[in-house]
């Protein structure tokens, strides 16, 4: 593809500050990464990460073949290579890396959801509702990706530009006629996704989160990266009773919907009833406002009723049957969020992603409020991360759960006992029983086998994960699997102590 081609939407926005060299140079990749090969012919964008700085790499990426350097300051080049001076790299990565794919985002529905929490589960409701009404959907966010034809691992929330419009590519080839994608901060402000105007923008809520080195200087700027998706959207759908909603909308210029709780929300939920089915936690809600009707969601707490109304405001948009989404939302399961794994009617048991003090005390919150006769809390905490976590999440279960597990997670370099020697730390500055196994699957066996009846029993940290980190190696090891492997080898009159099948 030539230069030019790759510079034009950058150029109608007066994105580039200079070009020197050959404009119409045929460029045969883009590449962004100075660890890996650069080939002949292609375009080496200089990005200044948190360890690499992409310019000090700039001559060695053109002796190697680059044809073509895009950089943010002067970099003394051999003859016969173009330099292609911006303001901003990751910008032009992002911008050019469209342009090399065909511009894909413009032939797809594309919905973007940011917010603090809530992302991750509002996508996937989404992405089944549209997959029940018989369009063809992708989906981007921090557990997978989905294609249309596959599933693919996530590394980061958003992806990188490039993989990112690579992923649209491929979803447009496949036929999806829209996407639904995780949009985080961190994709905000590092332009991964610069250049798109998303039709639909999601905002859940506001919380401090993120903040710190590599990350956010502070609040406000957190706040920001997150409101700026509200200035590149066609429409914005917004939680009104989060207290940072009129932050967001702050210098916004799409049309609004809001959803919510309160009397001011365009969409209101009403009549919120928590409640149990067979081993299942429910919650059912009516809707008033821009809909009235029923929905049940077999997720549970608060948090779902704004998940699903988020999902339904989404999907009103899309003219969208009441009855699919009706049943779309009652069947929707989210691998690794609040995930319920069925044991027995007698008891409940869940799996979820909760890593950290704030996720844990909020999930452990939202069980409470279905009154079980007893809150177990099964956990551990990965190695060579903050040892202040673990402190924190070892309280926090003490104090909201009444047993907590504690056993291993992803002991990475670490001793898996000194691990759980600071998460006890932490569960003995509150009141709640413990017990200690450090074999995870030994750790379910006693939470299963020792369950009482209306217990609730959450497996908590792993959630998506389906492998443990030991010393550099990762093991295949997945708690949906666990648990199966457990129910299967209960003895029968376990079996029927139980009130297992």
């Amino acid at each position: 593809m030539k230069l030019g081609e790759l510079l034009e939407q950058l150029l109608a926005e007066h994105s580039v500050i200079r070009i020197q060299g050959e404009k119409e140079a045929e460029v045969t990749a883009l590449v962004y990464d100075s660890r890996k090969a650069v080939p002949s012919g292609s375009a080496f964008f200089c990005i200044s990460g948190t360890v690499y700085d992409g310019h000090e790499y700039a001559v060695t990426a053109a002796e190697a073949g680059a044809s073509v350097i895009v950089a943010e300051r002067e970099v003394a080049l051999p003859e016969g290579v173009t330099l292609v001076l911006v303001p901003d790299t990751r910008r032009a990565l992002a911008y050019m890396s469209a342009a090399w794919f065909g511009y894909p985002a413009r032939k797809l529905t594309t919905i973007g959801i940011t917010g603090t929490k809530g992302k991750t589960t509002t996508a996937y409701m989404v992405y089944h509702i549209l997959e029940s009404v018989g369009i063809k959907a992708g989906l981007v966010g921090s557990v997978e990706i989905k294609n249309g034809a596959e599933t693919i691992a996530a590394d980061h929330t958003t992806p990188e530009s490039y993989l990112l419009q690579k992923y649209f590519r491929e979803m447009v080839e496949n036929g999806c006629q829209a996407v639904v994608m995780e949009v985080s901060s961190q994709g905000l402000k590092l332009s991964r996704v610069a250049g798109i105007l998303f039709d639909y923008g999601i905002f859940t809520n506001l919380e401090p989160d993120h903040i710190g080195p590599g990350e956010h200087a502070d609040f406000e700027e957190y706040a920001a990266c997150k409101a700026s998706l509200f200035r590149q959207c066609r429409y914005g759908i917004l939680n009104a009773d989060d207290p940072h909603m009129e932050r967001m909308l702050q210098e916004h210029t799409c049309g609004v919907m809001t959803y919510g709780c309160g009397e001011g929300a365009d969409l209101r939920a009403t009549d919120i009833d928590l409640h149990r089915t067979d081993g299942k936690l429910m919650v059912s809600y009516r809707t008033e406002g821009a809909l009235q009707e029923s929905f049940s969601v077999p997720i549970p707490g608060i948090f779902s009723v704004y998940n699903s109304l988020t999902a339904v405001a989404i999907c009103m948009q899309q003219k969208i049957p009441t009855e699919v989404m009706q049943r779309a939302l009652s069947k929707v399961q989210v691998r690794g969020r609040l995930e319920t794994v069925e044991v027995s009617p007698r008891f409940s048991l869940m799996i979820d992603y909760a890593h950290n003090a704030m996720s844990l005390k909020s999930l452990l919150t939202a069980l409470r409020e279905y009154e079980p006769k007893r809150l177990v809390c099964l956990f551990g905490c990965g190695g060579n991360r903050s040892r202040s976590r673990r402190f924190e999440m070892g309280e926090i279960s003490s104090r909201y759960a009444d047993l907590t597990i504690v056993t291993s997670d992803n002991p990475r370099f670490e001793e898996p006992e000194a691990i759980i020697e600071d998460i006890l730390t932490g569960v003995k500055k509150a009141d709640g029983d413990s017990v200690t196994i450090a074999d995870r699957k030994e750790a379910i066996r006693y939470a299963i086998v020792n369950a009482k009846e209306d217990d609730v029993i959450v497996l908590a940290g792993k959630g998506h994960e389906d492998y443990q980190e030991i010393r550099g190696v990762k093991y295949p090891m997945d708690d949906r699997k666990l648990v199966r492997e457990v129910v299967e080898e209960l003895t029968g009159e376990e079996r029927v102590r139980l009130g297992i099948s």
